[in-house]
């Protein structure tokens, strides 16, 4: 069944009601070719998705009935940061697509010292709206409850500093030889709830930059034996925390 985030004064509980505007529009009418009485999924972005009916449609807004909130369970156990680097041409929006789709919550794009790509203010302002309509389009696609977030790009200095907010700070390095995913995790057994995995352009990091965010309580680990591609670590690292989180621990319980 068809998903669509809307934002949450779009959804008036006591009216049992959904208003969906914008770009949804035109995609219900004129590509899904809904029609009055057809029931779609609406969710309001903070894990809150509600079975609705279609009860109105005009030029600028679709109205529908909720008919009852949807119980979900599709969100990782953890709120996991993607902060990539800013890679050339169009991986971002690779790493935004796929993410979403494996479970991130929110993606913090930088610029470190092997950066190759530069924005300006309005360039960065086009991209990010261009990375949410695609996390969007992810999250109906994959039914996430959650929508990420895009931060806005991020100085290296920034990024250093948002490692506090972590219960786990993660950088990927590529001359880490023995510290793992799962390692690091098994170092909390009371469990993480916010985790943040640093991930280089397509250069990587400097060693200079390694010890800088040793430094700010990140911690480097491998991402396997190969070399990845940097449009490829960030996934390892989502799909190593699923599999540890939504298989190894319910296998065992």
């Amino acid at each position: 069944m068809q998903r669509y985030f809307v934002l949450p004064n779009a959804v008036e509980r006591e009216q049992s009601r959904i208003t969906i505007t914008g770009d949804d529009v035109g995609h219900i009418t004129k590509v899904m070719r809904s029609s009055i009485g057809d029931q779609l999924i609406c969710c309001d972005s903070q894990a809150q998705c509600f079975l609705t009916e279609i009860m109105q449609m005009e030029k600028d807004q679709v109205g529908c009935r909720i008919i009852h909130e949807l119980k979900e369970d599709r969100e990782l156990p953890l709120q996991v940061t993607i902060a990539q680097g800013l890679p050339k041409g169009d991986k971002m929006e690779l790493v935004i697509q796929k993410g979403t789709e494996l479970g991130a919550h929110v993606f913090v794009p930088f610029i470190s010292s092997r950066t190759i790509v530069q924005l300006d203010s309005k360039k960065e302002q086009k991209r990010i709206e261009r990375w949410s309509k695609i996390a969007k389009e992810a999250a109906e696609q994959s039914h996430r409850s959650i929508l990420p977030e895009i931060s806005a790009v991020h100085s290296w200095k920034q990024l250093m500093n948002r490692s506090k907010d972590y219960d786990l700070a993660l950088i990927a390095y590529e001359n880490e030889k023995t510290s793992t995913i799962h390692a690091k995790l098994r170092e909390f057994p009371n469990g993480i709830k916010r985790i943040l995995i640093a991930i280089g352009p397509e250069g990587g990091f400097s060693e200079q930059e390694i010890e800088e965010a040793t430094l700010h309580n990140f911690h480097p680990i491998m991402l396997g034996k190969r070399i990845l591609r940097t449009e490829t670590a960030g996934l390892y690292g989502l799909a190593a925390l699923s599999y540890y989180y939504e298989q190894l621990e319910e296998g065992s319980t």
